[in-house]
């Protein structure tokens, strides 16, 4: 016997979740299938436990997109004081973190719990551990078939994110039924992921593995000033998962350590103090320790810091400041935090996230290509596409 609602929703992550509680709220029937044990797992475990949910500065600036455009209606619609609204109304203590990023004090079930409670208000029903067989569409309504039963409904929303993170169940499924209803899908590839360096300069920077340090990473006109960490694998840390959103393989990335210090003038005043002070000893003095013997290795430079021209001061400088660096690859999809490209926007409308040629069939969320930088900046399209979703479900009924 099938089963019939208002709107399936495919995917109980962040967006599926706000879209389900959005329109359950305003008196659709919603069903939610997920293939996971649990709702909400890329919430669980983001934010290091505690969930960045959102950023106060999201703007279409934070997203990249075939479409730059694409994403400004759905921003606008949900802000992130509007999420900050329910965070509250559901007294969760939360904090602000650096450049505008809000956590959870406590844990990011805390928001998991929220949205379900939010998801029972509307008499949403969700079922979990169901694997999807089958979707098709006859006629007006949209059948989907699972090992546990068969639904229908005049709305389907397609809400199961993108490829990153396979081990939590991350497939490519959004992006064959995209496929199967003739929806264009842009080139996809891991966003916001660790890079990995060519054996042998990964070799040369063996030693500082586990080295923290503040950075502006660039590449080419693009570039974030926040912490860089050196791996066993490469380089990873906060700037460069924002620069491997842009990178791609064969370009250069350059790195200015310490981007706040003049170093060329604080080497040259060092000298001038205390020109009997080794090169190593007063660059140990700006940079971590390792990072200063690296430096002094690699540029052959002998002595004290009298012995260093003007010259030679400047060539270490640059070499700490304007560092070239050319990674071999990243470390994909297994430790990617989402998924670049998706679901070419110009098969959706804007305000509804409704495809264009395929009437009552939705896609929101990471499948869709807007992509956000680090920072809740993905969780917040994620409530935005999925709350425009909503909407646009219970106004269409």
């Amino acid at each position: 016997m099938t089963r019939h609602y208002d709107v399936i929703i495919i995917g109980a992550g962040a967006a599926g979740m706000m879209c389900a509680l959005t329109a359950g709220q305003r008196g659709l029937s919603v069903l939610v299938l997920d293939h996971a044990k649990a709702p909400g797992e890329k919430i669980r475990i983001s934010g290091g436990g505690r969930c960045n949910f959102t950023n106060i500065h999201a703007s279409p600036a934070n997203y990249i997109s075939g479409n730059r455009h694409f994403a400004k209606s759905a921003l606008a619609r949900y802000t992130p004081k509007d999420f900050l609204a329910l965070v509250e109304r559901h007294r969760i203590a939360w904090h602000e973190k650096t450049l505008g990023q809000l956590f959870c004090d406590d844990s990011a079930k805390d928001i998991i719990r929220m949205l379900l409670d939010e998801m029972r208000a509307g008499g949403v029903r969700l079922e979990l551990q169901q694997e999807i067989e089958a979707v098709e569409r006859k006629g007006e309504e949209f059948h989907v078939r699972t090992g546990h039963g068969a639904f229908s409904a005049g709305a389907l929303v397609i809400a199961t994110g993108g490829k990153s993170i396979p081990k939590m169940g991350a497939t490519g499924f959004a992006y064959r039924i995209a496929e199967q209803f003739g929806l264009k899908v842009t080139e996809t590839r891991p966003g916001l992921v660790p890079l990995t360096l060519e054996p042998t300069l990964l070799q040369r920077l063996a030693e500082l593995s586990g080295v923290a340090v503040d950075v502006e990473v660039s590449q080419s006109k693009t570039s974030f000033r926040e912490a860089l960490l050196f791996t066993h694998r490469g380089l990873s840390g906060p700037a460069i998962l924002q620069i491997s959103s842009y990178w791609r393989e064969g370009d250069e990335i350059s790195l200015k350590i310490e981007p706040e210090q003049n170093l060329l003038a604080r080497l040259k005043e060092a000298r001038q103090k205390n020109g009997r002070q080794a090169l190593q000893t007063a660059l140990g003095d700006m940079l971590p320790k390792r990072l200063a013997q690296y430096f002094a290795e690699q540029s052959g430079l002998t002595g004290s810091l009298a012995d260093q021209a003007d010259k030679k001061l400047i060539s270490i400088a640059a070499a700490v400041q304007d560092w070239k660096i050319k990674p071999a690859g990243s470390e994909g999809y297994r430790t990617a935090e989402v998924t670049l490209g998706g679901l070419d926007t110009a098969e959706l409308d804007s305000r509804s996230m409704e495809t264009k040629n395929c009437p009552g069939l939705y896609f929101i969320g990471e499948c869709v290509d807007v992509t956000g930088w680090l920072g809740g900046y993905n969780f917040q399209w994620a409530w935005a596409s999925g709350f425009c979703c909503g909407l646009a479900l219970a106004g269409t009924r």
